[in-house]
């Protein structure tokens, strides 16, 4: 059976492959299994990456989550008529306004909300709002209108415009905390986005693809087929990154206690890879089980519990590290619930909902209006604010990218930021 001769560990970094070079491993001797990025830029002196940059952490609440009782009108007697048992009273609510309430599971967030470190978009939809899941999901996505279909996310417009503060390969653009790869991230173009499995609480190298990967720097392509040589270097950029982030998260301690569940976890591990020093502009982090068709009290209540405790947690370990001003998390789910009640206990698709935005550099409070809730049974919402508006405040005036550029139809900016 043949063998392949032993690969060199590849570095994770551009030091420590100097620091290879250094011990007599030699330039030419390693470069044919290094990705181009660590040769080129060994010689070329490349600068350091910028570790001030404004990142930006995206919360899916995927199944569309219950707007209504997630920000509760409770004096209005309309809500109570349309929620004759999900409704809840106002005095179980946690006052944001005279007249609106935080579901009482969300004490983290109203805290952030009374420091002023949490601002509330309301009634957010969009124009000819489409109930399916997975059609709904993909117009907040690609930012289209509903009636289009596009193939790029709008992140992915965002790393197509090579905006400022773009990081140098290999480091990751955007990094998923999630098993497949949002389409929010795809682009035009080919960028570097790195997953994490947000169920791995014991983050190791696998070590299968990593002979797989040797034997390829092995395998020279036939001559000239630039396909094959771009693979493989691929495919080692991707090797070099599950290192690097190994070795980021392998000596983590949050500095503060987070909950014991995924999501948690996840945020932890976002609060790391910034703490550290990567250059990632956009983190993605999902929350399931917002579809709650039948005995949603319950399941709301949990949900918007792991929720609340976990934004806040994140915002606590970001403040304790002296990030706090350079990240920004803002929620987004694909539409809201039904404004009535279902005969299950439970409320079906609807149209608009909520977004929250966390962080020290927010105008805190309550943007937008709520929604009209003069409806009859089984009418849906009408929104008030277009969610590309939160895109276009978020490009624009935290990003640094024009927003005209990423989305069509030129949305004013909200004054969360």
């Amino acid at each position: 059976m043949a063998s392949h001769p032993t690969t060199p560990f590849l570095p994770s970094t551009r030091r420590k492959f100097l620091q290879y070079t250094g011990r007599g491993l030699g330039l030419l001797a390693f470069s044919r299994f290094a990705p181009s990025f660590l040769v080129g830029s060994t010689l070329a002196g490349a600068p350091a990456p910028e570790k001030d940059r404004s990142i930006l952490v995206l919360i899916q609440l995927a199944g569309g989550n219950d707007g209504l009782n997630t920000i509760v009108p409770f004096e209005d007697a309309d809500y109570h008529r349309l929620r004759p048992t999900l409704g809840l009273a106002k005095d179980r609510v946690l006052r944001l306004s005279d007249t609106l309430g935080l579901h009482p599971a969300c004490g983290a967030l109203h805290r952030l909300f009374l420091d002023g470190k949490l601002s509330i978009v309301q009634n957010v939809g969009y124009p000819n709002p489409n109930r399916s899941h997975f059609r709904s999901t993909e117009i907040w996505e690609t930012a289209s209108p509903s009636e289009e279909f596009l193939a790029t996310g709008w992140i992915g417009r965002f790393m197509d415009n090579n905006c400022a503060g773009r990081p140098a390969a290999p480091d990751p653009v955007a990094v998923h905390l999630s098993n497949s790869l949002p389409q929010s991230f795809v682009g035009e173009g080919e960028h570097t986005t790195f997953g994490l499995s947000p169920d791995n609480r014991n983050y190791r190298e696998n070590e299968e693809n990593r002979r797989l990967l040797q034997a390829l720097a092995h395998q020279p392509g036939p001559p000239g087929n630039d396909s094959s040589t771009f693979l493989r270097h691929t495919l080692l950029n991707a090797l070099v990154n599950e290192q690097k982030m190994q070795e980021l998260l392998s000596g983590h301690r949050p500095a503060t206690t987070y909950p014991e569940n995924n999501f948690a976890y996840s945020l932890s591990q976002v609060a790391a890879l910034v703490a550290a020093g990567l250059p990632t502009r956009v983190y993605f982090v999902p929350l399931s089980g917002f579809d709650t068709h039948s005995n949603q009290a319950n399941q709301h209540a949990n949900l918007l519990t792991t929720l609340s405790d976990g934004l806040a947690a994140l915002q606590r370990d970001l403040e304790s590290r002296h990030l706090d001003r350079q990240v920004l998390t803002m929620t987004f789910s694909e539409f809201g619930r039904r404004p009535s009640e279902n005969e299950s206990r439970g409320t079906d698709h609807g149209t608009a909902a909520p977004l929250f935005v966390v962080g020290s550099s927010v105008r805190g409070g309550l943007h937008g209006t709520p929604p009209s809730l003069k409806l009859a049974p089984n009418q849906d919402l009408a929104f008030s604010m277009d969610f590309r508006r939160a895109y276009a405040t978020v490009l624009d005036r935290w990003l640094g990218c024009p927003a005209s550029g990423i989305i069509a139809g030129g949305f004013e900016p909200i004054s969360f930021i």
